[in-house]
């Protein structure tokens, strides 16, 4: 017989969900705080837990650390209300398993997440995951970054709620649209991509909205807007950052009510579209600079995706260039020299340029030869700066042998009894400087899942200053 653990200080909800779950046939156990859990935790080994993330004397997302360090077969679902998403989203990421919207609106699937957990089917997961991703046209192996944002897609598209995706441009942010889409409960219904940027206001509010016959000038006839067009499905706005302030409003009323009227029309239409949003710009900062609405941004903005660009995962490289090769089904291979190159360039238009490219090898390459070779390549590519040796060395050993070889270093400088160059020296405690910042920085962002603004809150430092400790940026000036 499974054990269950409930950890909720409301007693309404805990008798409910004892009830609910002995009816199972499940043996449940109730904790009303923090100290309750500690009480209970260290008694027997629980198969299923169910938190809620607020507590009177804790936080659920400590309870739920704990369970995870020292009862990892634990299968784990917060409990949250939809002003806490955001909270459930943070403990996907420290590990839950699943969250849950209070009050229990659908218990038949409040059942199966149930089910599914202590049938413990996280091997299927991840083929889902995979084949979702493979469907989607997403590729990735190596990198883990990318296998924990495709994991946290995966369990936030079930729920209905909205999903900004950040990342620059070539990323692949419609691929990721596509797949929350596939892995959510709309998969039947249309999935539907418009880029606010491509638009005039008038032909972008059209196309979400519709318009009446008349509405402006070439509106010959009534014509159904993207809205009502995937009125169950779901909707991708590309490049919201982009759209007007006039249009900000209208979306953010559709938002707010699932209310919208067309262009030039006087009846209100009712929506239960999805929407999924996408910007290669940091939208905080847009709404700093007033050109994008803080409120719109809070209701886009209920979860996060942040897409690392494809220099952050250079080990996707070779198998993504090995994919596009493979899409064009012809049997052509990546050269060995090629394929080095390749991992070496920093890919500023990313996956969409690195297609361009395999395309253009193929085009100028001898017919029947079936290998890309570097004279196949562009000479961007084949001029590119190499990776700087302190990037190179930190991609193939860990932070750990890096301090382990500075302390080397620095040591034998020390005991050295001869001439000391102590201009080399104040260089290696400048280099360490760099490394630490920038080690603790990707350390947070994997945390974080890639989410910068959240990374930089954690480390209590501005944007500026993480660019910088990522060298994306010149030194901040010091005030």
């Amino acid at each position: 017989m499974a054990n269950i653990l409930i950890v909720d200080d409301d007693q309404e909800v805990g008798n409910f969900l004892r009830y609910f779950l002995m009816e199972k046939g499940l043996e449940v156990y109730i904790a009303y705080s923090g100290k309750d859990f500690r009480q209970l935790f260290v008694q027997r080994a629980y198969h299923l837990a169910l938190i809620d993330v607020k507590l009177p004397d804790t936080s659920g997302l400590d309870i739920l650390k704990d369970l995870k360090e020292q009862m990892p077969s634990c299968q784990t679902i917060v409990m949250t209300g939809y002003s806490t998403v955001k909270v459930a989203v943070e403990a996907i990421k420290l590990g839950a398993n699943d969250f849950i919207e209070k009050p229990f609106d659908d218990l038949d699937a409040l059942e199966r997440t149930i089910d599914h957990l202590l049938a413990n089917k996280a091997t299927t997961a991840e083929i889902n995951i995979d084949e979702l991703a493979r469907q989607s046209g997403i590729v990735t192996e190596k990198s883990e970054a990318m296998n924990r944002l495709l994991t946290l897609a995966y369990k936030i598209a079930p729920k209905n709620i909205n999903v900004l995706i950040q990342g620059e441009t070539g990323t692949g942010k419609e691929l990721f649209a596509q797949f929350i889409h596939q892995a959510s409960q709309r998969i039947g219904q249309p999935f539907i991509g418009i880029n606010c940027g491509a638009l005039s206001e008038t032909l972008l509010e059209s196309e979400l909205f519709g318009h009446e016959k008349g509405a402006f000038t070439g509106a010959a006839k009534e014509r159904k807007g993207v809205f009502e067009i995937a009125e169950k499905g779901t909707l991708f706005l590309d490049e919201i950052g982009e759209a007007s302030m006039s249009t900000q409003v209208k979306l953010l009323r559709v938002l707010e009510t699932g209310e919208y009227m067309r262009v030039g029309g006087e009846n209100v239409q009712k929506t239960n579209t999805r929407i999924v949003s996408a910007t290669h710009v940091d939208l905080a900062e847009a709404v700093a600079s007033k050109t994008f609405r803080e409120d719109l941004l809070y209701r886009l903005d209920v979860v996060k995706l942040v897409i690392p660009p494809l220099r952050e995962r250079r080990e996707d490289i070779r198998l993504i260039a090995e994919h596009l090769l493979k899409k064009t089904g012809l049997v052509i291979q990546l050269s060995e020299a090629a394929a080095i190159l390749l991992e070496q360039y920093e890919w500023p238009g990313n996956v969409r340029e690195l297609s361009n490219v395999i395309k253009r090898a193929i085009s100028i390459m001898d017919e029947g030869t079936g290998v890309i070779t570097t004279k196949h390549l562009p000479k961007k590519i084949l001029s590119g700066k190499p990776l700087l040796m302190e990037k190179a060395k930190s991609s193939e050993q860990s932070f750990e042998e890096f301090l382990r070889h500075w302390t080397d270093d620095m040591l034998g400088a020390w005991n050295d009894e001869g001439k000391v160059e102590m201009e080399m020296v104040l260089n290696k405690v400048k280099l360490l400087e760099r490394e630490i910042g920038k080690a603790f920085v990707m350390k947070v962002l994997k945390e974080t899942v890639g989410d910068r603004q959240d990374a930089a809150r954690r480390l209590n430092i501005s944007m500026r200053k993480l660019r910088y400790l990522l060298n994306e940026k010149g030194q901040p000036s010091i005030k």
